[in-house]
């Protein structure tokens, strides 16, 4: 069933900038095909999550290395993709049009899930994890990187990784369904936590595709700021 979480959203500068959603999710839960359910809407600007820059930072397969030695490579890739994140996240839109800038994840997904996870599960060291802290509290000071409204695709560990075995990206092929499990409780505690900073709609993902498109028609107008005015 899908809920809605609300949150006071004073943070939202009086600058002039698209409503940001945040699509979120565990691995698999279908959050590029949400993303696509909105290409109908011309005034919205899309961003799937940038793989391809993971896969080819100078050559080097980030996200093929922290699959490979999730201990020796946590740091270098966490902080890349708070990086990639950033520029989707506070780049201005395309066109004069754009009113929604919708992405999958989000800078806030790195710092207080990924990153969390990483350090409680021992992947990041302390002085790594303190370094990506301290980058974050910077930019979050310096910078608009407040989200306008998170759209949760709530699923169970267990189907996310039937699908992602289905899928068979090569990266994701020796990922245990453990991994799924703690960014799942990783999830759960961001999002019911006062970091998470402005709505939450909780769509439950465990459905089929056509039943949770049914749920994102029905929440559209919810989705893409309603009469939310910049």
């Amino acid at each position: 069933m899908s809920h809605i979480k609300g949150f006071a959203n004073a943070s939202r500068l009086t600058s002039k900038r698209p409503f940001r959603v945040s699509i979120e999710g565990n691995i698999g839960s279908g959050k590029s095909t949400c993303i696509k359910f909105f290409d109908k809407f011309d005034n919205v600007e899309k961003h799937s999550e940038p793989l391809h820059e993971w896969r080819d930072v100078s050559g080097h397969n980030l996200l093929g290395l922290v699959y490979s030695d999730t201990n020796k490579w946590t740091f270098p890739f966490q902080h890349y993709v708070h990086l990639s994140r950033l520029k989707i996240q506070t780049s201005p839109p395309s066109n004069p049009n754009v009113t929604v800038k919708m992405f999958e994840r989000s800078v806030q997904n790195s710092r207080y899930c990924f990153v969390e996870n990483a350090h409680r599960q021992n992947y990041l060291q302390d002085p790594e994890y303190q370094t990506l802290i301290a980058w974050y509290n910077f930019i979050e000071k310096c910078m608009d990187i407040n989200l306008d409204l998170i759209v949760y695709l709530k699923t169970s560990p267990e189907i996310v990784w039937e699908r992602m075995i289905k899928r068979g990206r090569a990266e994701e092929s020796e990922v245990p369904l453990e991994y799924l499990k703690e960014v799942h409780e990783s999830y759960e505690r961001w999002l019911s936590s006062p970091d998470v900073g402005c709505e939450v709609l909780t769509i439950d993902a465990n459905k089929p595709i056509d039943k949770v498109t049914e749920d994102l028609d029905r929440y559209t107008y919810k989705i893409l700021g309603g009469n939310h005015t910049n």
